[in-house]
């Protein structure tokens, strides 16, 4: 059964991931076989993957190779315009200012003061998420900070609601960068997709020609293993 929507996403909320990749059917072969993900195209150009007929997240080619190869997770808001205004004050910086896919809704690229890249989701009529907190679904987004305490600053102004409100269930923490990476890993979030079991996960990320980038780690929300997929894009896997 499909989890939730958007109008009921906090702004703050984890509501959407994409990827950005080079090859985009190699990268359906991949997460297909990976999670047992389908496939419907998109008036965007992209590819929208369903688990079970839900909406779970989008893949895209990239349009310029100088561009990383990379999961980015989108946080809810009413408010696109509002929001990177919010973050520009803050320190942060708007890299595309928010801009309509169609009725589908409205996006923005920005960064904390870091430079850590997310992405804001305006819904319309693609409200996020069909299912999420599943096994072959979104699972959390950990941010990778060199200073937490700012990164607690910062995103604790923006969504204070999502993450310390009243029956707050956020879906989003806060590390330092050598919690788990060499310490000159750049600032960055990392969107963690769960499963039932890490080993046979690991193993055929590797046959599906992935590797593992950390081995499995115990964390407060879990037992996670940081991948790359088979074109160099990490995210994590974690079982709860």
């Amino acid at each position: 059964m499909a989890e939730n929507r958007a109008s009921e996403y906090t702004e703050g909320t984890p509501c959407w991931v994409d990827a950005q990749l080079p090859d985009l059917e190699a990268g359906k072969r991949f997460y297909g076989e990976l999670f047992g993900w389908t496939f419907e195209g998109r008036p965007t150009g992209a590819v929208r993957a369903l688990k079970d007929g839900d909406p779970v997240a989008s893949l895209a080619r990239k349009t310029d190779g100088r561009l990383p190869t990379v999961w980015t997770v989108s946080f809810s808001t009413p408010d696109a315009d509002g929001l990177c205004a919010r973050i520009r004050a803050a320190g942060g910086q708007v890299v595309a200012p928010p801009a309509p896919l169609g009725d589908l809704g409205r996006t923005a690229l920005v960064t904390d003061p870091e430079g850590a890249v997310f992405s804001l989701w305006q819904p319309g009529t693609a409200t996020g998420f069909g299912r999420r907190h599943e096994p072959g679904t979104f699972a959390w987004v950990q941010l990778y900070a060199r200073d937490t305490e700012a990164a607690n600053t910062f995103y604790g102004d923006l969504f204070h609601d999502a993450l310390f409100g009243e029956g707050a269930d956020p879906g989003f923490g806060r590390a330092p960068v050598s919690e788990v990476f060499a310490p000159e890993m750049p600032p960055h979030l990392l969107v963690h997709f769960a499963v039932t079991e890490l080993e046979p996960a690991l193993e055929q990320v590797a046959r599906l020609g992935g590797r593992t980038q950390v081995p499995p780690f115990e964390t407060s929300y879990g037992t996670a293993a940081v991948v790359t997929d088979n074109q160099g894009a990490s995210f994590a896997l974690l079982r709860r």
